[in-house]
């Protein structure tokens, strides 16, 4: 399977849970995340994780400018909206495109272990991104990693392990409206 994974604190759960059934390799795949400093030390994480998994990792193209402009439009959008739903159905439409690439026939992701999250639309996107590459016999793996305490058991391994857990998914807008929110409830942004 190829796992599309966003960093590492949301991905240990997962792996654990996954590894018995399949031979994963991990994809990181997240234009999205911003700023570049943000990227890089989510991909130095997932790496780390990788290496105390054992698990190959390949990471997608960085194109932060071009998610920019793509994401614009819905700038204004909250969390769970459209932007939300374009970001996610991208990023698994890639995950699915390099499945087909290495020939992968199933993949996933562990995007809905974070509660700010909806499974149902994550679940949908990665659908039609199976439905997209049904020609080289893909899979989506449907999942809802946050259901059986999914989400405590990975912070708990996470935390183990040192992995940071940021306030934000890792987009520009995340980020800006994670600082508002912070600023608004008297914290230090």
């Amino acid at each position: 399977m190829l796992l599309h994974i966003c960093c590492a604190p949301c991905s240990p759960h997962v792996i654990n849970v996954l590894k018995t059934d399949f031979e994963l390799t991990l994809y990181f795949y997240n234009p999205n995340i911003h700023p570049e400093r943000e990227y890089r030390a989510r991909l130095g994480e997932a790496k780390k994780l990788a290496d105390i998994e054992d698990i190959l990792l390949v990471e997608g193209e960085y194109r932060p400018r071009e998610w920019l402009e793509e994401t614009r439009q819905w700038k204004d959008e909250p969390e769970r909206g459209r932007r939300c739903e374009f970001c996610i159905g991208q990023r698994l439409s890639e995950t699915a495109r390099m499945a087909g690439e290495m020939g992968i026939k199933r993949f996933g992701t562990v995007l809905s272990l974070s509660r700010l999250k909806s499974a149902i639309m994550i679940n949908s996107m990665g659908q039609k991104a199976q439905e997209a590459f049904a020609e080289k016999g893909i899979v989506f793996h449907l999942a809802d990693w946050k259901k059986k305490e999914g989400f405590n058991i990975s912070a708990k391994i996470s935390g183990t392990l040192g992995f940071v857990r940021q306030d934000y998914c890792g987009c520009a807008y995340g980020r800006r409206n994670a600082k508002k929110k912070a600023g608004s409830a008297g914290q230090p942004v």
